[in-house]
């Protein structure tokens, strides 16, 4: 219960931007089905992303949902009905963005005219401090925008207090410079938090539910603690707000809010605990919470009285109806990857998207098929998949559910292709339940999996397919420089297979692939020097998992040599190019010299098919090597083309 509102479950879906909406902010059909398939799904309360309260500085990202009008209600009554229908109920997260203004544009405003470094640099904006009477009316905004999401039939609202957000800044120290009435103490700090929540109350009534989203804290200096929190959390229960959503970070700490796979599970949950302890309304814990079982112990263990989960349903909106029907093998896992939703999706200025989820986005294309199961192709054929990688089996899922009959020919012992190796490292560990889930689906709808297979062109010819859709992967490719055949030279993917190498390890390729070897062999002991020839490493990284990467190798001692292009390995080493110096030569001495980088797609047995007239077709790394997010959705397409 949230005050006078029943929920069925203690599942909460935590709100996440998609880009979803019009440019002025108004509702879409992609977004009405968006919702709805999550409601379907089971969960019990759905908060809906946050919503700009005015036009003037509020809005924070491109085609963001807004309540700054009553010209919002028709769209929104159409939302809320809509997950009422399919028995979720509902609430929209209100919010204004102060500095935090992805869109980096006039105007900004804030506490205190207080930076965001990384907006600066990208177009020089820097917030303007805002006014007694600008802050008054922002006040009545916040509660002209919960008035309006009351009229609009919600259940619930909730105010956007965290993440570094104008809220955030008026109760951190770091953002909140001010010397009157809104700065200073806790006490100050605390007060436009306070006069939002007051606002919000006088306009929805006593009796409409109400709560705030926290950050326990920013994970930064002179920012907000947990002990700000805990005393901002009791003022906001005296001041008539139902429950409390607590997660962590901003957005200058992005690793600790949309929490990466080489951070822990349930990263956040331990604010929540910490509020709990002190106040008497209900608290969601949020953060990394990742699986039924974890969900359960959280609040088993009465950490939380709701769980809530964002980007779990992201990757699976039937999360909670699986987990309730004893199904939790079927949940289609998060990998916490960051790469559909934040790099590819909203960082790159598009809507969201899921590396694991192809109908994200898509519900009207092919949510039919991917949750109903239930899209027929016109004729059932026999279709071959070679490679047991993440294309290769969904493109293998989707065409069993179609009703094709379906082989999949895998040369090595076990399904999972390039994830192997990747899943090795414990901070990468989120890749396993992935691997289980798909081997998993092909079991369900009765793909026939050959494994140790190195099906050849003949073989296939031989076995008489209508379509042969090929996922073979990439192949290392090694530098062509003298000594590249010494025995020192090692395949960094041979390692992650077991094999051993020396104390003192130099480590050519410094993008994810290089980067990330780099911190698993500096867990196990070796002294790592790490080179690339860009300006930096990690350069094809999502900004959250960068952070933590970067912090991980300067804690553990890594070396990082920048614009060194490899001319030559020795017996005891190698001979690098220093780019930055006009070519001049650096020694570099070692036990081992790791090439990670340079793969090359595996195009043989495709063009060898191809030439033999068959209908063929490649996917995944095998057309170019890149990620997961392009096998899985390369794979989906196909099958659902045939």
């Amino acid at each position: 219960r949230i005050g006078s509102l029943v929920v069925k479950n203690r599942i909460v879906s935590s709100p996440m931007i998609t880009g979803y909406a019009t440019r002025d902010g108004m509702v879409t059909d992609r977004l009405l089905r968006f919702y709805e398939e999550k409601a379907k799904g089971g969960v019990g309360l759905i908060i809906v992303e946050y919503a700009y309260i005015d036009l003037k500085g509020s809005i924070s990202a491109h085609c963001q949902l807004g309540v700054f009008d009553d010209a919002c209600i028709i769209g929104l009554a159409q939302l809320a009905e809509i997950m009422g229908q399919n028995g979720a109920k509902s609430c929209v997260q209100i919010e204004h963005c102060g500095r935090q203004k992805f869109i980096g544009t006039y105007p900004m405003v804030a506490p205190s005219r207080v930076p965001w470094e990384e907006l600066v640099a990208m177009g020089g904006v820097i917030p303007t401090e805002l006014s007694i009477e600008e802050i008054k009316e922002i006040i009545e905004a916040f509660g002209d925008a919960a008035r309006r999401v009351k009229q609009a039939g919600f259940d619930m609202a909730e105010i956007h207090g965290a993440h570094g957000y104008l809220i955030t800044n008026f109760l951190s120290p770091h953002t909140n410079r001010r010397t009157d009435m809104y700065g200073g103490s806790l006490k100050e700090r605390m007060r436009f938090g306070l006069e939002v929540a007051d606002n919000v109350r006088k306009k929805v009534g006593p009796d409409f539910p109400v709560g705030i989203r926290l950050s326990g804290t920013e994970y930064m200096e002179n920012g907000v603690r947990i002990e700000d929190t805990v005393a901002f959390a009791k003022a906001l229960e005296n001041a008539g707000v139902n429950i409390l959503h607590l997660s962590g970070g901003n957005h200058h700490t992005m690793h600790c809010q949309v929490v990466p796979s080489n951070q822990p599970l349930a990263f956040n949950v331990w604010a929540a605990e910490a509020v709990k302890k002190e106040v008497r309304i209900p608290v969601i814990a949020s953060g990394s919470i990742t699986s039924p079982a974890l969900a359960e112990n959280i609040l088993k263990e009465g950490k939380a009285d709701f769980v809530g989960l964002a980007r779990p349903l992201l990757a699976d909106p039937y999360f909670p109806k699986k987990a309730k029907e004893g199904r939790p093998e079927e949940i289609r896992p998060c990998i916490r990857c960051n790469q559909g939703c934040l790099k590819k999706g909203i960082f790159a200025g598009k809507s969201l998207m899921c590396s694991v989820n192809m109908a994200l986005g898509r519900e009207d294309r092919l949510a039919r098929l991917q949750y109903e199961e239930n899209d027929p192709a016109p004729r059932s054929k026999r279709v071959f998949v070679v490679g047991g990688g993440p294309g290769g089996m969904e493109a293998a899922r989707v065409s069993a559910l179609r009703g094709h009959q379906v082989v999949l020919f895998e040369k090595r012992d076990r399904l999972g292709g390039a994830l192997l190796e990747a899943s090795v490292p414990e901070f990468k560990s989120d890749l396993r339940p992935l691997i289980d889930y798909m081997a998993y689906q092909l079991k369900r709808v009765k793909v026939k999996v050959t494994l140790k297979k190195e099906i050849t062109a003949q073989e296939i010819m031989d076995g008489a397919p209508d379509i042969v859709i090929v996922s073979t992967g990439s192949k290392a490719s090694m530098p062509e420089v003298p000594g590249i055949d010494k025995p020192i030279v090692v395949n960094g993917l041979d390692i992650y297979r077991g094999k051993e190498v020396g104390k003192t390890v130099i480590l050519i390729g410094g993008g994810m692939l290089g980067s990330e070897l780099a911190h698993f062999l500096a867990e196990k002991g070796k002294r790592v020097i790490l080179t690339t020839r860009q300006g930096q490493i990690g350069y094809d990284m999502e900004i959250a998992h960068f952070i933590v990467l970067i912090d991980k190798l300067t804690k553990a001692g890594v070396q990082i040599h920048t614009h060194k292009l490899l001319q030559e390995v020795t017996d005891d080493g190698a001979v690098m190019v220093d780019l930055a110096r006009l070519g001049e030569k650096v020694r570099i001495e070692g036990d081992a010299v790791v090439i990670m980088g340079g793969l090359q797609p595996d195009t043989g047995l495709y063009e060898e098919l191809k030439d033999k007239g068959l209908s063929v077709y490649a996917i995944g790394d095998c057309v170019q090597p890149r990620g997961i997010h392009e096998a899985i959705y390369e794979g989906h397409l196909i099958a659902r083309s045939i």
